[in-house]
């Protein structure tokens, strides 16, 4: 920030008696450079950014006209984008620590001051990903959940220590106080910041990018913010601004209010199934019209939240009335939120705004019916109607082969509507019936505790109310209350094979809870606080019960899971669980009681009362009047302040950690959780540029929608996999491996889990899931982490081949951190998810991109060919197209076109540093 700003931008604000300045947006437009009600307002924000920190050298005045000159046929133009801070959640946090941490070591070996490596703006860290569902349907869960946690991670919150006390502007969020989004959302958000530079007080949006593909989320209050890699955020941190293309922008035109019945979580899973459809990755999203009045701040947020899923960039609503009122409810300081109204109305971007956008997509709320979101994707949406009967069909097609002496009219009964339960037939018929579709309908005894009960395809297993998107609403958790309260006056409980969890996103949920006297109805039902944070929804459901866990692996169950989280991808919630539903926080208490996801509760009773008469899910629904009765009742501003009075204070354990100190971290060689990472060791300081890619083989060829989930997942392993085999050559227990999540800062780990998710395909392989391939030439099969050491070995280059959609889902900076340590020099796929094609630029694997209607089946390939790349020894353009020749065993040879996904100067840059942190480095040391 300076007095030099181009175009006379600089200006003075007087608020309350303080003179700030600002760049002004209305000097842009003075200087006819645009019109600024007809810019998108998150193009207004990002404009401010550029036009704020043009330094002449790495941000120009030619940066601001090209931003400036956005229209809805946008221009082919790049922005450099400088966040005003960065918000990390731990599993992405530690390996951020870490290479941070390695920076400092390189640059002390190479006799310079290690202290060059520093953060330039403020950064917040959110300890919320760790905290696991060991411990459920107890007063003492969360005690014993949090001690669990403390005990499995105590090394990594000693590193996460260490980095808060050597770089400067380094908070830390300790466990146990909430979910990263959600505090950001009640509390780190400021909308706008009071900032003083060289002794002038300066005021600017708050923008911000995270380590969690989920930080859109604070979009609900106008604030722009996405997810990036942590190879993106780490060059941040550092002062380098994310350069990206001036992207397309949707505006939402919302129309109505949500009827009777309907939930926020019913309109998010409606809203992410049409931008689906209609294509908003690499977009930014806003809404506007009549129908935001009808919204709450939180419920814009739990649309905001849904980004990554919908496909966008982000989804922000403006700031107005509302979000005023809702930053006086979370018990920000009055006078702050008079300065956040008098700085946007100044800039003109406070309000109701109709400006421009590049497509308008419209959107009635009063059409949201009551939804769930399975079994393995968040865009695809199923009414609740209809979840029986696509469960229905979800089961015959996996089982299929085994009806061939099944008669046809039952088995059609069965998949219809109201299926054989429910036909108006005898007792004997109907048990004829289902014992013919034994396959289908089979039920299985487990021992649970010297109870015996019985367990079968559709079973819910896990039933959590989880996840920042939900648990920052209180009309849902008040709702999840209310018919929990209502259950238990009828006399329904939850069967025992149903793992229940609550695990609210903030303290303050709990305190509402309670003050409306709700809490203990959901612990009655088994709905006890389990910790404050991601849970379920990252993967931390824990465990299920021995019992359980043999009887899905005997009788090949398809057992499912209801949550009320963002991401349902396989493998995701419990490996052991082959369907999950994403659903409102009541529906999650719901399904829990009716114990099956093959119901209809429109017409489907969930139990019977004292009586025995029937029970439907409409007798203990809540009324929406109640619920608003309740949320006014019983949540308040001080309830916030109390919270978030000593929000960096944590407990007693986190108070007795004792971190290390001193500005180089000591690395423990003999640590299996915090290890050195190879990449900056032995650092030349000549960037080794780009070539031709020759003799490469393939690693995987894979599917659609391969997730990072898939290519690095973050739940728990067994001893069976190479990362499981590493620990237990290091005397580490299978009791004590935790998670990958966990093992982030662990290379040695992560790389060997990297593309060993139990659920991925490997094309190369004939119906085998898991982390296996075949090696070339021999055509052995192996795991892919041996396959790719035996290529490291013989000097071979790799490749991955895959479909459409590649890296969709959390912003995993390992899942491009592996890929580069096993060796893949490109990768191949249809299209791309955003941040994994970013990751994969930040680490200097070369993302290429088929041509339209290419594949690798549609070319004829298997992954046993030698692959080229032609066109890199001339060096690498933005738009590059290159050309790749397959040879295969016989001589014979397929040619095609691949484009290089690289998109920006500063990418192609990054490319030829191997890295962006590469290039980081190289900048600091010369």
């Amino acid at each position: 920030m300076t007095d030099t700003l181009p175009f006379d931008a600089v200006r003075e604000l007087d608020v309350d008696g303080t003179t700030y300045k600002m760049a002004d947006l209305r000097a842009l437009e003075e200087h006819g450079l645009c019109e600024l009600d007809t810019l998108p307002v998150s193009i207004r924000i990002l404009l401010e950014s550029v036009l704020r920190n043009v330094d002449g050298e790495t941000i120009t005045a030619s940066d601001v006209r090209n931003a400036a000159g956005w229209e809805p046929d946008v221009p082919d133009a790049e922005v450099p984008f400088s966040p005003s801070r960065v918000v990390l959640q731990d599993l992405t946090g530690v390996p951020a620590v870490v290479d941070l941490a390695a920076l400092r070591s390189e640059v002390d070996r190479k006799d310079r001051d290690p202290t060059l490596v520093q953060p330039e703006i403020p950064i917040d860290l959110v300890i919320d990903h760790s905290v696991q569902v060991d411990y459920f349907d107890s007063e003492d869960a969360y005690e014993k959940n949090v001690e669990l946690e403390y005990e499995r991670n105590a090394e990594r919150y000693r590193a996460i220590k260490w980095a808060q006390n050597a770089f400067e502007d380094f908070n830390v969020v300790p466990p146990g106080t909430g979910i990263v989004h959600q505090v950001n959302l009640e509390h780190l958000g400021r909308v706008v910041h009071a900032r003083e530079q060289d002794d002038e007080n300066w005021l600017l949006p708050d923008t911000l990018v995270g380590t969690d593909s989920h930080t859109p989320m604070i979009g609900g209050i106008g604030v722009v913010g996405w997810g990036v890699g942590g190879i993106e955020a780490e060059a941040a941190m550092l002062g380098q601004p994310i350069t990206m293309k001036l992207p397309e922008v949707v505006g939402v035109r919302l129309e109505g209010e949500l009827p009777e019945g309907a939930t926020a979580t019913d309109l998010v899973l409606h809203i992410t199934e049409q931008l689906r459809e209609v294509g908003v990755v690499d977009r930014f999203v806003e809404f506007f019209g009549p129908g935001v009045q009808n919204l709450t701040v939180p419920d814009r947020a739990t649309i905001a939240n849904m980004a990554p899923e919908q496909g966008s960039t982000i989804s922000m609503f403006p700031v107005d009335d509302q979000t005023l009122e809702y930053l006086e409810l979370t018990g920000r300081d009055p006078e702050h939120i008079d300065l956040v109204r008098e700085y946007l109305e100044s800039q003109g971007l406070f309000g109701k705004q109709e400006p421009e956008y590049t497509e308008v997509v419209e959107f009635d709320l009063s059409t949201v019916e009551p939804s769930l979101a399975g079994h393995k994707r968040p865009q695809d949406r199923i009414p609740m109607g209809d979840v029986k009967q696509s469960f229905r069909g979800l089961l015959h097609g996996e089982f299929k082969h085994d009806l061939n002496d099944v008669d046809e009219e039952a088995l059609q009964r069965w998949l219809g509507e109201g299926g054989v339960a429910d036909a108006e037939t005898d007792g004997g018929a109907q048990v004829e019936a289902e014992s013919e579709l034994h396959p289908l309908t089979k039920r299985v005894e487990v021992d649970l505790d010297g109870e015996t009960v019985e367990i079968g395809h559709g079973d819910v297993l896990v039933s959590a109310i989880t996840s920042c998107t939900n648990t920052s609403n209180p009309s849902v958790m008040i709702a999840a209350g209310l018919l929990a309260q209502n259950a238990v006056e009828k006399g329904l409980d939850v069967p025992p094979y149903v793992k229940t969890s609550l695990a609210p996103g903030s303290r303050v949920v709990t305190q509402y809870l309670e003050e409306s006297g709700l809490l203990p109805y959901l612990e009655e039902l088994g709905y006890a606080v389990v910790g404050y944070g991601c849970t379920t929804c990252i993967g931390n459901a824990g465990p299920l019960p021995d019992s359980i866990e043999q009887a899905i692996d005997d009788h090949d169950l398809w057992t499912t899971s209801v949550l009320s989280g963002n991401r349902n991808f396989e493998a995701r919630i419990h490996p052991k669980v082959r369907a999950n539903y994403l659903a409102s926080p009541p529906l999650v208490v719901a399904y829990g009681l009716a114990g099956r996801m093959d119901i209809d509760l429109e017409n489907e009773p969930l139990g019977t009362d004292a009586e025995g008469d029937p029970v439907y899910l409409a007798d203990i629904w809540p009324d929406a009047a109640d619920v608003q009765a309740a949320i006014h009742e019983n949540v308040s501003p001080e309830m916030f302040e109390e919270k978030y009075a000593s929000v960096y204070e944590g407990d007693e354990r986190w108070a007795a950690l004792d971190a290390p100190s001193g500005d180089v971290y000591e690395w423990d060689d003999d640590s299996t959780y915090i290890r050195e990472p190879p990449f900056f060791q032995d650092f030349p300081l000549k960037k080794p540029g780009v070539a031709d890619i020759e003799d490469a083989r393939c690693l995987l060829t894979l599917g659609d929608t391969v997730t990072t989930d898939h290519i690095s997942p973050a739940g728990p392993f067994g001893s069976d996999l190479p990362a499981g085999q590493w620990l237990l050559n290091h005397g580490v227990e299978p009791h004590e491996f935790n998670t990958y999540g966990a093992r982030r800062g662990n290379h040695e780990v992560m790389m060997r889990g990297t593309f060993a998710n139990v659920r991925i395909e490997n094309e190369m392989l004939d119906n085998i899931e898991g982390g296996y391939t075949i090696h070339h030439p021999t055509d052995e099969q192996t795991t892919v982490f041996e396959a790719s050491q035996r290529y490291r070995e013989e000097g071979t280059p790799l490749i991955v081949m895959a479909g459409e959609e590649l890296g969709t889902g959390s912003s995993r900076d390992w899942a491009a951190k592996g890929t580069d340590l096993l060796g893949v020099r490109a990768t191949i796929g249809e299209s791309y998810e955003r941040i994994y094609r970013d990751n994969l630029v930040g680490m200097g694997v070369l993302p290429l991109q088929f041509d339209d209607g290419d594949s690798w089946e549609s070319l004829g390939l298997d992954g046993s060919e030698v692959f080229t790349i032609h066109g890199l020894d001339d060096g690498l353009d933005v738009v590059d197209e290159l050309t790749v020749i397959a040879e295969r065993e016989d001589g014979s040879t397929v040619e095609f076109p691949v484009t290089a996904q690289v998109g920006t100067p500063a990418a192609v840059t990054y490319i030829e540093h191997g890295g962006i942190l590469h290039y980081v480095l190289r900048q600091l040391l010369t």
